[in-house]
């Protein structure tokens, strides 16, 4: 009896793991690290180093020689990106909102949320600093930029949970007496929030990648600046290194959002009768 429960343990353990994604990861990881190891031993460059010098480099990065310059550089760039992104939420998700709960508001703004929509944001970057100067590191410039890559996202998701809405609901609840407020507050909002996070999810994407278009296009400051130190020093492994850090530090900061997702609407990983989400 024992050894058929034992079995049946091991059984249930293996099949736990085969079930993880996170096994599928690593095996997908230590392919691509085989295979970039591989390539670079047989086409050897100054600019592109071997999967293992890039490992060694992440710990110099953050713990050795070179910790002093990443976490000063990290700490310019991701003080524009936190301001950057706040400005985004406040300005952002009140006027999705707003375009898709009223067809005059939206009306008057469409126009504008295109352009910003199909406007290249690399373009105006010599614009912003022309305007707003670059003292004190262009804090402003690097911002704005922040925000015009950022807000779109929230706008758009925002007015797409307004307008999922069944309007039946809406109908009812002013058949029962519920004014405005009321519809915004338990039907509006809540209904609206997993499209809103999917929102601030893309736009924290979009806010990272202009935090660094910005610094190494024309302001050499921050994480910018010090892959722009790296590349003129052909520092190959540094300078992958850092770029994975960048990534990492992305992918952490998303999967707080997810969390943040799940704890203010938890309902969304409620299985439908279609077995979707």
């Amino acid at each position: 009896m024992a050894e058929t429960t034992l079995r049946i343990e091991r059984v249930s353990l293996v099949r736990r793991v085969l079930d993880s994604s996170t096994l599928y990861r690593l095996i997908a990881l230590g392919v691509f690290g085989g295979l970039w190891q591989l390539a670079t031993l047989n086409h050897k460059s100054l600019l592109i180093p071997t999967f293992a010098d890039t490992v060694a480099a992440i710990p110099d990065l953050l713990f050795g020689a070179q910790s002093s310059a990443l976490w000063n550089a990290m700490y310019q760039s991701n003080i524009a990106l936190v301001i950057g992104f706040a400005i985004s939420i406040v300005l952002g998700i009140p006027l999705g909102l707003l375009i898709g709960r009223f067809h005059r508001i939206e009306r008057f703004a469409s126009l504008y949320l295109n352009i910003l929509l199909v406007t290249p944001m690399a373009a105006i970057i010599p614009l912003l600093v022309m305007s707003l100067g670059i003292r004190d590191g262009a804090v402003p410039a690097r911002v704005t930029l922040i925000v015009l890559f950022a807000i779109v996202m929230l706008i758009v998701n925002s007015r797409a949970g307004i307008r999922q809405v069944d309007p039946a609901l809406i109908e009812m609840a002013r058949c029962f007496g519920a004014g405005e407020l009321s519809i915004w507050r338990r039907i509006l909002i809540p209904s609206s929030i997993p499209a809103i996070m999917t929102g601030v999810r893309l736009g924290l994407g979009r806010a990272i990648t202009g935090m660094v278009v910005i610094e190494l296009l024309l302001i050499a400051v921050g994480l910018g600046s010090l892959i722009q130190r790296f590349e003129a020093r052909f520092e190959g492994a540094h300078l992958y290194a850092l770029i994975i850090i960048v990534v990492f530090e992305a992918l952490i900061l998303i999967q707080v959002v997810r969390w943040i997702e799940r704890v203010v609407a938890p309902w969304r990983k409620m299985p439908t009768f279609g077995g979707g989400r």
